[in-house]
């Protein structure tokens, strides 16, 4: 298994760390304050500044694989690349590489009809429109995606959208134009897992209403533009529906799968930036009479921070080698492995990064602050650490469920038998 990175490969990661010190650094201290000021209803300027160039650069559409729209790259070509962009949060849009974005235009090109392609993915895939992806709801517990309540019911040659969804990503935005909705369909079907739909919901349609921007600790719109979003008797043609009614959780967890491994990515690349500030920061401050680095603690916790994120990122080439040999079915524990394993590592290295920079940490002059709130919220979002161990635990007690119980390898026969 060859995890190393191929000329190819190489060669876009040069340009595109040439890019981010030119152009994604120097601008940081600008989207924060855009993002701050303006608020989750505005298009951040500093950001559409960048995208031109950034495409001109050809660093454009890096994630999407086996397409004309982007280099085509394997999972595993992208991994460091990604690891890039998560370096910073202003980068992965610049690129045309953010979520929900990134996974919106893969269900587009896997399941979407010309006509969703030419309406919704070439303006995607452009750069010129953004979308969300509705499907956490407010009153329940969204982690197990059958406990869906909201509806989509059929009425001649439409269907009827019924629901509220929170955390819906970008729904804020005003270059968002289109939402793909998840919500059930066939609610008597005795298969659980069929009675999702998804389907696609223009942001304009009647009954659709943008309730409110949701903070993640207290940022609002950055690191992503969070939303509740109310559906009320909402009409579309029944051509919007995605592969066919029933098929929604089939597209859940194919659209899934490559977005916990682009995260887990983006959380490598935003560990190893927090780890190179903490060396940094802790070399030029000075408590009695001595460097912070050369503290005991300091030394321990920089030291376990490279393990953590070697351990972390080797796990992750692994899992994205797997995701392309032999499937994201296949890869399912590796996947599961990763998404417990990045937030976290990510989680404690910030923290030590904030530690170490003292109140200054805190208060994201550094972006240390919302370093922090991205791996935190990243515990929860595409599925909660709980349900991922739960998940890797059965995977695991399956491998060995056909060995029989184990005993101890010794003969009690006594000597008089």
């Amino acid at each position: 298994m060859d995890l190393g990175a191929n000329a190819r490969t190489s060669e876009l990661r040069e340009r595109l760390e040439s890019f981010m010190d030119e152009h994604v650094y120097p601008n940081e201290a600008r989207y924060f304050s855009e993002s701050a000021e303006l608020g989750p209803w505005a298009v951040w300027p500093i950001v559409e500044e960048l995208k031109p160039l950034a495409r001109e650069a050809g660093l454009w559409n890096l994630f999407l694989p086996d397409s004309g729209h982007g280099p085509g790259l394997t999972n595993l070509e992208y991994a460091p690349l990604c690891e890039v962009m998560g370096r910073s949060n202003l980068a992965p849009e610049v690129f045309n590489c953010s979520a929900p974005d990134t996974g919106n235009m893969e269900v587009l090109a896997r399941y979407g009809s010309a006509e969703h392609q030419e309406r919704w993915l070439q303006p995607l895939l452009a750069g010129k429109i953004r979308s969300s992806f509705a499907m956490t709801e407010p009153f329940v517990a969204s982690s197990d995606a059958t406990n869906i309540e909201s509806s989509i019911v059929r009425d001649g040659d439409e269907y009827v959208v019924n629901g509220r969804k929170w955390y819906t990503t970008n729904a804020t935005d005003p270059r968002c134009e289109i939402i793909i909705f998840m919500g059930k369909s066939d609610p008597n079907d005795p298969d659980r897992h069929r009675q999702q739909s998804m389907i696609l919901i223009p942001k304009d349609t009647p009954g659709v209403t943008v309730m409110r921007p949701l903070p993640v600790f207290n940022f609002y719109g950055m690191p992503d533009r969070a939303s509740e979003v109310d559906f009320v008797d909402v009409r579309v043609p029944a051509s919007n529906m995605l592969l066919g009614q029933g098929r929604g959780f089939e597209i859940a967890q194919g659209r899934l799968g490559p977005g916990r491994i682009h995260h887990c990515m983006r959380l490598i690349g935003l560990a190893e930036r927090a780890l190179e500030m903490m060396c940094r920061r802790t070399q030029h401050r000075v408590t009695w009479d001595r460097p912070v680095s050369e503290q005991s603690v300091t030394l321990e916790r920089i030291a376990e921070s490279r393990i953590a994120i070697e351990q972390t990122r080797l796990l992750t080439l692994k899992t994205a080698h797997l995701m392309d040999t032999v499937g994201n079915k296949e890869a399912r524990s590796e996947i599961a492995m990763i998404k417990i394993a990045a937030p976290n590592m990510a989680c404690k290295v910030i923290d030590w990064a904030i530690q170490a920079f003292g109140g200054a940490g805190t208060n994201n002059d550094f972006g240390l602050a919302s370093a922090y709130a991205t791996a935190r919220l990243l515990r929860l979002a595409d599925g909660p650490d709980e349900v991922h161990r739960n998940q890797l635990g059965r995977f695991e007690l399956r491998r060995h469920a056909d060995l029989g119980p184990i005993a101890p390898h010794i003969d009690y026969t006594p000597d008089w038998a």
